[in-house]
């Protein structure tokens, strides 16, 4: 099943290794707890404003922020796995 998935971490590292989140989050006038569950990949939506601020800091296209992966069944979390079992159920 294909997932989207935060690809920020990677573009931060291959940028400047050294660039925390905090400093990030500060250079582009962003909330910091949003910057992290982008980097950490836990966030639900992206914001366009937040897309657009990372874009132009790191002079990238937004795919190379954001990417549709795979997901294997070893990825899934036990809530997911009852949820499509149980739909299938149905």
């Amino acid at each position: 099943m294909p997932v989207i998935r935060s690809k920020l971490s990677v573009v931060m590292e291959n940028h400047d290794p050294k660039l925390s989140i905090r400093k990030l989050a500060k250079d582009i006038n962003y909330h910091f707890d949003s910057v992290r569950r982008m980097y950490k990949d836990e966030m639900v939506q992206y914001p366009r404003d937040l897309l657009l601020k990372l874009c132009l800091y790191f002079n990238v296209q937004p795919g190379e922020l954001i990417g549709i992966e795979e997901l294997n069944e070893s990825d899934c979390t036990i809530e997911e796995v009852i949820g499509e079992d149980e739909l299938s159920k149905s």
